[in-house]
């Protein structure tokens, strides 16, 4: 009499001999949330912004600025609904208007105060001090001194940079419930502020609430360290890695001598020789590459999404350096091989996009004129296709360089 197979196994072969199961369909894309649709809606006007502005060198000045005075949208959901905010309202209207002006509106915008902890910082002997039992938060006391104004061995002490975390006690903004003022909004809360007069690099300023703040910013902006800093960073930036010296003096006594008139100091680096006469041994950062090659090819930005995320592979998130101190302004920071291997990778997408419909010798022709390189064209007469010559046109010195 035949032996029956066990049932298990008739089961387990039955179901192997049927038909695969259809995958699974993936997951629908949940909605974005109000904090990702702002963040997006102010990077999609910022892209935008710099690729169709006839003055490219005035977007120029909102970058650098905003890297000088970085905040991180990485930090939490507050930074990254107010990080496009803090760039238009704090930056844009400033970049060539007076240095003083533009550090009152970035030192007292919830985005700076957030980003640097001023709403967690209360004078000890404060009404709210008292009860709470906390004290000073000096981050962004620090960062003004070191990073926004006089800069490392600009002379200041840690004496200084407590009495300037303790002068500006009772920056903050109001929150959800709008207790102190409407939600969002800077306030200077008197309950936090510590009372007294403060004595700051040498000078001492009387109690007199946020006018007390108010006015040390004022004199650190004028000060000659902060002369020096700015004008040394802004050659670093725009000339080279190692800033000539005699046009880091020209531009500070140009800072000093019109009260910090950005505008002033601008046009007396596009009038200098050393700014065009300088070998172009900047390399363009992941950002100035993706809005360069943008402009080059009239691609107006339709969605962030490509931008934002091609720029957190190239390891420059909008928005969200990993530090106070901004992104790196030097070509060591933006020439590893590795991230030069991704710029080629977008460079060859772009090319299978868009290579058919351009001439890309035409091109170069358009955005370099004399200035290309016999090799450049060369390499690019020598491609093996459209696609290819385009993707090689936006990897030449020419377009990587600056």
């Amino acid at each position: 009499m035949p032996r029956r197979r066990p049932q298990s196994l008739h089961r387990s072969r039955s179901t192997s001999s049927s038909a695969a199961a259809p995958p699974a369909a993936k997951p629908a894309p949940q909605p974005l949330n109000v904090i990702q649709k702002t963040f997006r809606a102010e990077a999609l006007a910022r892209l935008q912004r710099a690729t169709l502005v006839e003055c490219g060198f005035t977007e120029r000045l909102v970058v650098f600025w905003s890297n000088h005075f970085c905040i991180s949208a990485s930090k939490g959901e507050l930074a990254r609904i107010w990080a496009g905010a803090f760039e238009r309202e704090a930056i844009r209207p400033h970049v060539l208007g007076r240095f003083a002006d533009m550090l009152k509106a970035v030192e007292q915008h919830p985005a700076m105060l957030f980003f640097l902890d001023n709403q967690q910082s209360l004078g000890p002997d404060s009404r709210a001090g008292q009860n709470r039992k906390r004290g000073l938060n000096e981050n962004l006391a620090r960062e003004i001194m070191e990073l926004h104004t006089l800069g490392v061995g600009g002379g200041y002490t840690q004496e200084d940079v407590t009495s300037l975390a303790r002068i500006i006690t009772g920056w903050t903004f109001a929150g959800r419930q709008g207790q102190l003022g409407t939600p969002g909004s800077f306030v200077f809360n008197t309950n936090a502020h510590q009372p007294g007069p403060q004595v700051l690099l040498g000078k001492t300023y009387e109690p007199a609430g946020l006018a007390q703040g108010e006015a040390a910013l004022a004199d650190i902006a004028r000060h000659p360290s902060t002369a020096n800093f700015i004008a040394t960073k802004f050659v670093r930036h725009f000339v080279a890695d190692d800033p000539p010296p005699a046009l880091v003096a020209r531009l500070r006594d140009v800072f000093v001598r019109t009260d910090g008139d950005l505008k002033a100091l601008a046009t007396a680096l596009v009038d200098s020789d050393e700014a065009w006469k300088a070998p172009l041994t900047k390399m363009r950062s992941p950002y100035d590459f993706l809005i360069a090659s943008g402009r080059l090819l009239a691609r107006v930005p339709e969605d962030p999404g490509t931008y934002l995320n091609n720029l957190n592979l190239l390891g420059q998130p909008l928005w969200s350096p990993a530090g106070p101190n901004g992104f790196p302004d030097t070509s060591a920071a933006w020439a590893a091989p590795e991230g030069i291997k991704l710029r080629l990778d977008i460079a060859a997408q772009m090319g299978a996009r868009l290579g058919n419909n351009i001439d890309p010798l035409d091109l170069l022709e358009f955005a370099a004129a004399d200035a290309a390189s016999v090799e450049t064209r060369k390499t690019i007469e020598r491609a093996e296709s459209r696609q290819q010559a385009l993707a090689l046109l936006l990897m030449s010195p020419e377009m990587q360089r600056r």
